[in-house]
């Protein structure tokens, strides 16, 4: 493996690993499980990724420094696995690894808010909120056909 595919696994692993402990998990959660999809139809890396957040947020109280840098490390060593088996493309988990990264970066600024919509045609007006009042939408309607 070359050297920036590897500092790409370490990176993703990382970042992964650091988005276990924030409010960000579930939406990172995921975002790996649909690039797992493929690799991991049966969602048992899912199973594990779970499990390793429950040791590392049980190792947040109980004070265990190693377990996140273990823990990057074996996820490490799994994405890098994926690369050379060739379950996944490079350019998947470049992808991956930018959306992850974009999440911690949320993560780090309380209060901000970051939507994106992907594929499909969207006709209309989208609106991504958690609460609107007050919100009035006027669309152009076109003209049906008098017959």
């Amino acid at each position: 493996m070359d050297s920036e595919l590897a500092a790409l696994t370490a990176s993703g692993a990382t970042t992964l690993v650091s988005l276990m402990v924030t409010d960000s998990w579930t939406h990172a959660r995921e975002l790996v499980r649909r690039f797992l999809s493929r690799s991991d139809p049966s969602n048992s890396t899912i199973t594990n990724l779970d499990a390793a957040r429950a040791r590392l947020l049980d190792a947040q109280s109980t004070g265990h420094p190693h377990l996140a840098r273990d823990t990057a490390e074996q996820w490490d060593a799994y994405l890098r696995h994926l690369l050379e088996a060739r379950a996944v493309a490079s350019a998947e988990l470049r992808a991956l690894v930018a959306e992850l990264q974009h999440l911690q970066s949320d993560a780090a600024r309380p209060g901000s808010v970051r939507n994106s919509i992907n594929g499909g045609v969207q006709h209309g007006p989208v609106i991504q909120s958690g609460r609107i009042t007050g919100l009035t939408i006027h669309a152009h309607q076109p003209d049906t056909p008098q017959g």
